[in-house]
């Protein structure tokens, strides 16, 4: 097991938030769950504002092994995400350019009753900017990729594992598509992966793990404005975190997968677009096991 230091972990995004919780070692900044059928699908060119409201709980902490840990976890983490994009009419490549800012706010719930830590915070998380984003629409498929820096502003503390802040910097890199099985396109399926760099922390001579994850999601069409479908995600470290505060055994990797339902609803006369999905972890390995619920809220104007 890794160390006992930066408890919770919050990740996010398009893509793009942060409030994954993990225990002892680092984690890295997206958060899992955000998205889900038609993940890697962007919209036409115009401006939109898209509202993430993430609630993540979790009563089971596992090991190395992914036994659970006897140790009392009890977290609670909303966070709440302003997201921006703009998709210009610009051609690149053939694909729309686009860009985007995600700025968080996050409220974090903890304790540890074994050993007696407790904790709680509020405050602006890591904020994400995305410069850079392409996205191609064909008649059966969709493809979007982009990249991502998100930076430090969130204030960090390394005696209070509710900081809403991760002390370090992340190279952000996306890619994914979606397929379309019927010429109505009503049949969906999605993957969109993403690669995290990360940099030393501040604080400490810490450099977490490279991480690799993807969200899926199958989904159908009904009655033109609404999607129902299942949807799920995959997280692996794929790289050993280093520096000279590394005391803990290296060659643990965290992982964790999640799966469950989704609704979503399109109300074309308020050009709003609502979306709500609930996903349950299993087969983590060196991080919490539980919850992750997301209303999210699209405005086109």
């Amino acid at each position: 097991m890794k160390k006992l230091i930066n408890v919770v972990c919050l990740i996010f995004s398009l893509v793009k938030i942060l409030f994954v919780t993990g225990f002892a070692g680092e984690t890295g900044h997206y958060t899992n769950g955000v998205e889900g059928i038609k993940a890697a699908s962007l919209p036409p060119p115009g401006f939109y504002w898209k509202v993430y409201n993430a609630f993540y709980s979790a009563n089971k902490l596992t090991d190395q092994n992914g036994d659970e840990l006897d140790l009392g976890l009890k977290v609670n983490v909303y966070a709440m995400v302003n997201r921006f994009v703009w998709i210009s009419k610009i051609k690149i490549l053939g694909a729309d350019y686009a860009a985007d800012i995600l700025i968080p706010t996050i409220y974090t719930d903890f304790k540890l009753e074994k050993i007696g830590l407790e904790d709680n915070d509020f405050g602006l998380g890591d904020i994400i900017i995305e410069p850079f984003i392409l996205s191609w629409h064909k008649p059966q498929y969709d493809l979007a990729g982009g990249l991502s820096l998100v930076i430090p502003t969130g204030k960090y503390d390394i005696t209070k594992p509710a900081s809403p802040g991760k002390n370090f910097w992340t190279g952000l890199f996306t890619l994914g598509g979606t397929y379309y099985f019927d010429k109505n396109r009503t049949w969906s399926a999605s993957i969109l992966a993403r690669y995290e760099i990360h940099t030393e922390k501040k604080e400490t001579a810490v450099k977490p793990g490279n991480d690799f994850q993807f969200e899926w999601g199958i989904g159908k069409t009904v009655a033109k404005i609404w999607d129902v479908g299942l949807t799920g995600y995959c997280h692996w470290q794929v790289t050993d975190d280093s520096g000279a505060d590394v005391v803990w055994d290296k060659s643990v990797h965290d992982r964790v997968f999640g799966i469950g339902p989704e609704v979503s609803i399109f109300l074309p006369p308020k050009k709003l677009m609502f979306s709500l999905r609930s996903q349950m972890e299993f087969g983590a390995i060196d991080r919490s096991v539980g919850n992750i619920t997301t209303l999210n809220m699209t405005k086109i104007f």
